[in-house]
């Protein structure tokens, strides 16, 4: 038993090797006249030459040779051979469209095959006669579309029956073409010296006769061939030259995927396929290197150059070479339509492409995959109506080389990513010789035919695109994430926290999220702020893990990322356990983030009493896709309910944030922020942003260039740079008092936006009657005490001064900043430092609340960095 597809017991690896092997049959064929024209590469070439153009495309060859051993060997292999070593190593996308390449590549060889063996058959059987011989068949179009289709059903009937037969009918047609290939090196050194009368096809009635010469072995011969000798091809009538002729030569040589082809059919194809492709390739190799000497030894280039098929007229048994020839030919299609239908079957059993290839799933009760075979016969016979050799040997090795050139991708990709699970029994390669392998392939598909190589190539990019966009996920792992894994730990690596510089300050933010029910509107805005900067979703699920039997932020994480996939935001999320929401939060701020890519700066929803809404419904991801919202998310919080935190818990964080030198932003009210009407609203006026750069609750130590204003400029700035929001316009509001000069003030801002090159509009607000309210209650004089005026830029803010503000005034400030028309699309408003005091958490959250109170979509801002530069 040679071969076991049935898997019935356990075969011989050099029977495997047959089963596997068909380009020994190919080799040995190629020899043969009126199939490859072995003599013709060497008649042009010459022996030097000839050799060269080997040693080339053999180590094209040898380089692929070395990857497809190498993902052979590193796991168990499947049906689909090349494909399946693709599509696992590289993903559906690369793997299908490769897949679909692969087996329109069998198909096209298959009818390439069957149209040479008509050819030959034609040649010398043929009406009206070409040569000598018996002729009995009829020459024409129809007719040799007949013969192709009888040919193609006789292979059809062969691998109907099976992989078994097959391998049968292949190890005997290897013995009959071994047979051939003996006789003829017999006749190299048994047959005497002769002159070949030789017809030439171009000359008129065909009745011009040249002489070639086989001289025996001599060395003016083998002087004479050394060199290249490049003529009139006698069969095209075009000038040959060094790449056209290697074109030709490199056809001969592209069956090394023959053998992984039949991996699910194999026995041991981990074992085997390596052992049975290098054998065979070596084989080859010496092959036709010790046949270039032996024609350039014995015949003139004369011979070599105007009949291809001098072998057979040299042969001491021609009839031999005769059915060596059919055997061969015949093998080659069978061995391309039994790998189409694998590839077919493979990709069928996938899914890649749906209900399109659900009847090719079929098999017969041995496992037999008959319909993918019906199929590709059906394929094949509709490319056999071409009739036109050229054409389609064009397409064929174009298809292979892209296939060959992207297993040698695959088996870089897999080096490259360094995953512990590449681990290859065979270990003779490196990434070098991957990138070899590519290179080779590359300029070979450019230099075979260019054409065929750029229609190739964009066909392999609308199959990859196709792909991307229409075909189910899969399971099997993707070489991608792996490579950007390993690339984005290297730079990380390289990414130093101590080398960071203002100018390329961008915002990293950590937004907490409770239930995204409630918080897709301020999700979606937090990804306009972020500016390309790291952008983390964090949410804190009040567990206790002692008390759990398993992580259960485990079953969590795939409904968050499938939200952060339909929203369309880029983040990444992070989930964490702890006993109170304040300890959750310090534990994402300690830990969130990798190396340099740390959040900076929090952003919190705003803590009051008004009743949660679901906007995750109403979000456009989901209402125009008529979607459902993905699972997994709890139910919003009824009113009535108790609040997860308390008021001075929620201040505590702002206040643990600060002290960690983040930044900190609360949003309130950003579920009612409708982004899409804003900005679809009529081009005059365009919706506008406002700014409050002053600190409303401190009106005694009003500054517009300390660092939290800055930090509030730059925020509004980034968000009006968003894609989104570049329609809007910035206003600024400076807020003067009679007396203080407000046109220098005016000046002095708008000199320092155009240092901070941010375009805005600066809008003058008087605001005497809200700081008398301020100053009757603190029952002094205008001015800032002392001690005040000493503090540090970022302290400035509340040491005793919550106690001094009165509702009065907040309520007034408030009223200011909403009387301010046209309405905004979104405020921000300067965010005042927390009191040191933590009894005075809870009145410090109430004078926010008023400040903010119906003033719509509204940031409050608290930097403690400095985040601008004036410098290049």
């Amino acid at each position: 038993r040679w071969a076991n597809p049935g898997r019935e017991g356990a075969g011989s690896p050099w029977g495997e090797l047959w089963a596997q092997g068909w380009e020994w049959d190919r080799s040995v064929w190629w020899q043969c006249p009126g199939t490859l024209f072995f003599g013709f590469v060497v008649g042009h070439a010459g022996l030097y030459q000839a050799l060269a153009m080997f040693a080339v495309a053999y180590f094209i060859i040898g380089m692929t040779v070395l990857s497809v051993c190498a993902i052979a060997t590193n796991g168990a292999l499947d049906a689909g051979g090349a494909y399946y070593m693709i599509s696992r190593a590289l993903g559906p996308e690369f793997g299908g469209s490769i897949g679909i390449m692969f087996f329109l590549a069998n198909v096209c060889g298959s009818a390439l095959y069957v149209l040479g063996l008509v050819e030959a058959v034609v040649d010398s059987f043929g009406i009206p006669p070409v040569g000598t011989g018996v002729h009995v068949l009829p020459q024409s179009y129809w007719y040799e579309l007949l013969y192709g289709t009888v040919l193609l059903a006789l292979c059809l009937l062969v691998c109907l029956v099976g992989a078994s037969i097959y391998a049968k009918a292949t190890f005997l047609i290897f013995l009959i073409v071994a047979a051939v290939l003996g006789t003829i090196l017999v006749s190299f050194f048994a047959t005497r010296p002769l002159r070949v009368p030789i017809r030439l096809p171009h000359s008129p009635n065909g009745s011009e006769t040249d002489n070639g010469s086989f001289t025996g072995f001599s060395l003016d011969t083998l002087r004479d061939n050394l060199g290249g000798g490049y003529a009139v091809d006698y069969t095209t009538g075009q000038m040959m030259s060094f790449s056209s002729v290697f074109a030709v030569m490199f056809n001969g040589c592209t069956g090394i995927m023959a053998g992984s082809n039949m991996s699910g059919d194999l026995k041991h194809p981990s074992y085997s396929i390596p052992r049975g492709t290098i054998s065979a390739v070596l084989f080859t190799y010496l092959v036709y290197n010790l046949l270039a000497f032996l024609m350039c030894a014995t015949c003139n280039r004369i011979l070599l150059q105007k009949d291809y098929g001098f072998l057979r007229d040299i042969s001491i048994f021609p009839p031999l070479v005769t059915v060596g020839i059919y055997a061969a030919t015949l093998s080659a299609a069978m061995s391309n339509l039994i790998g189409a239908s694998r590839i077919l079957y493979a990709l069928a059993r996938d899914d890649l492409f749906g209900r399109a290839l659900a009847l090719a799933k079929k098999t017969s009760a041995s496992g037999n995959p008959v319909m993918a075979v019906i199929l590709s016969w059906l394929v094949v016979q509709v490319v056999l109506f071409s009739g036109k050799l050229n054409t389609i040997a064009g397409v064929v090795t174009t298809f292979f080389l892209l296939v060959y050139a992207t297993v040698n991708l695959a088996c870089l990709a897999l080096e490259w990513a360094s995953a512990p699970n590449f681990r290859p029994t065979f270990r003779y390669f490196t990434w070098h010789t991957c990138l070899l392998g590519i290179a080779g392939c590359c300029v070979m598909m450019f230099l075979i035919s260019p054409v065929s190589a750029s229609v190739s190539l964009g066909f392999l990019l609308l199959l990859l695109l196709a792909l991307h966009y229409l075909s189910p996920s899969s399971t099997w792992g993707y070489i991608s994430q792996a490579l950007i894994f390993h690339q984005v730990r290297k730079y990380l690596l390289m990414l130093d926290v101590r080398k960071d510089h203002v100018k390329f300050w961008r915002p990293q933010m950590l937004l907490m999220v409770q239930n995204p029910r409630g918080s897709a509107r301020l999700i979606d805005f937090v990804n306009d702020l972020k500016k390309s900067g790291l952008y983390v979703l964090g949410h804190v699920e009040l567990q206790d893990l002692d008390m759990l039997p398993s992580d259960p932020l485990q079953s969590q994480q795939d409904s968050w990322l499938s939200l952060v996939d339909k929203l369309n935001v880029k983040a990444f999320v992070s989930l964490t356990l702890a006993p109170s929401v304040r300890h959750g939060v310090r534990q994402l701020l300690f830990t969130s983030g990798l190396g340099g890519m740390r959040p900076n700066t929090l952003v919190l929803g705003f803590y009051d009493d008004e009743a949660p809404q679901d906007g995750l419904a109403r979000h456009p991801a989901f209402t125009s896709a008529r979607e459902e919202v993905p699972l997994g998310f709890p139910p919003l919080r009824a009113p009535t309910a108790p609040k997860l935190l308390s008021a001075r818990e929620y201040v505590g964080i702002v206040a643990d944030a600060l002290k960690m030198l983040r930044n900190v932003l609360l949003a309130r009210q950003l579920e009612s922020l409708d982004k899409a009407w804003e900005l679809r609203r009529a081009a005059s006026p365009p919706p506008t942003i406002h700014v409050w750069p002053v600190n409303l609750l401190r009106p005694d130590s009003a500054r517009y260039a300390d660092t939290c204003s800055l930090f509030l400029l730059q925020m509004a700035c980034v968000l009006n740079m968003a894609r989104a929001w570049r329609r809007a316009r910035l206003r600024l509001f400076l807020c003067v008092e009679a007396g203080t000069m407000p046109h220098a003030q005016e000046e002095k801002l708008r000199q320092l936006l155009k240092d901070l090159r941010i375009q805005a509009q600066i809008q003058l607000v008087p605001w005497d009657a809200i700081t008398r309210l301020h100053w009757q209650t603190c029952r002094g004089p205008p001015g800032r005490p002392a001690e005040e005026e000493e503090e540090e830029e970022g302290v400035v803010n509340f040491p005793t001064n919550t106690t001094q503000v009165s509702d009065e005034y907040v309520c007034a400030a408030n009223k200011l900043v909403l009387e301010q028309s046209p309405a905004p699309a979104v405020r921000f408003l300067y965010l005042p430092r927390p009191p040191a005091d933590t009894s005075l958490y809870p009145l410090y959250l109430h004078q926010l609340e008023l400040l903010t109170r119906g003033l719509g979509p509204t940031v409050l801002v608290h930097g403690v960095s400095a985040v601008t530069s004036t410098q290049l």
